[in-house]
């Protein structure tokens, strides 16, 4: 007998039924990150910083943590103009594998004291679960990277854990895809979660990718949790800084993030992108009229 001829099989039936109706139960105006589910704002508050509220938030500093003195430079010069949350690398996703990968374990303990010493609260990205717990013992806020927005074993580990996560886009992930991943870790408990749009990959070559400012304004009205831009990976460009920050607060974001770093064109890491302290100062003039409470 062919298989024209076969018997048809209704379990098959059932299954695909099955499939679709069990698909149609978790619609998006069912997810915990849905605002249908959760009206309010997500407010997310670290010691004296909040994030979501009415006041926008800035998180800054270097690319990477490359030393000691460079990272409390910066974290000086931050804290002098009210910024409260200090950026920076110890475990670097490098397309190169022969480009500086960060310090690793001591830049955790440069991060902490640091941000302590500045009254700051620190954000570094963690990689691999096998590093969550220790991340955690000196950070504030875990970032998984764009590299790792899809890596479902490390959403499901962080999602256990009592530390707010900022979750980045995926530089070629739909805005669907984005909204998914952050369920995966309000799923397994952890609803401190601040979304990061940090620029998509698309046809076009005069930036680095391309600062997606309409998923900004549809996160703000699809989803209840806080939304940044960072403003420096989405270009590649420190010249494009100033207008990437105005546009997105203009669209709703509720923070940006921007690389600062004393000698950018030194930097061991992503130097086109980072901004010197005299930019930054102008970065500040310019979106001004933006950072004020409602």
């Amino acid at each position: 007998m062919d298989s024209s001829q076969m018997p048809e099989d209704d379990s098959l039936h059932k299954c695909d039924s099955f499939a679709s109706q069990h698909e149609l139960t978790y619609h998006k105006q069912d997810l915990l990150i849905s605002r249908t589910t959760h009206p309010q704002d997500t407010v997310i508050k670290i010691k004296d910083v909040t994030i979501g509220g009415n006041q926008p938030v800035i998180i800054a500093g270097p690319c990477s943590v490359e030393s000691e003195e460079c990272l409390l430079s910066v974290a000086q010069e931050l804290s002098k103009h009210g910024v409260k949350i200090l950026r920076g690398g110890a475990f670097k996703p490098r397309t190169s594998p022969y480009s500086f990968q960060g310090l690793g374990n001591i830049a955790l303990e440069y991060l902490h004291n640091i941000s302590n010493r500045c009254q700051m609260i620190s954000i570094c990205e963690v990689m691999d679960p096998r590093d969550i717990e220790l991340t955690s013992n000196y950070i504030d806020i875990l970032q998984i990277g764009s590299r790792n927005m899809a890596n479902y074993s490390l959403l499901r580990e962080v999602s256990h854990i009592s530390k707010p996560i900022l979750l980045k886009r995926g530089m070629g992930s739909t805005i669907e895809e984005f909204l998914y991943a952050a369920e995966y870790i309000l799923s397994g408990g952890n609803s401190e979660v601040i979304l990061c749009e940090r620029g998509i990959r698309t046809f076009e070559s005069q930036t680095r990718f391309t600062l997606d400012l309409a998923a900004v304004a549809i996160l703000k009205k699809e989803t209840h949790l806080p939304i940044i831009a960072d403003v420096s990976h989405s270009s590649g460009r420190r010249d494009l800084v100033i207008p990437l920050s105005r546009a997105s607060l203009a669209v709703g974001a509720d923070g940006i993030m921007v690389e600062v770093h004393p000698d950018p064109p030194n930097a061991l890491s992503d130097s086109n992108q980072q901004i010197n302290f005299l930019e930054f100062h102008e970065l500040l003039a310019n979106i001004l009229p933006f950072m004020k409470e409602d």
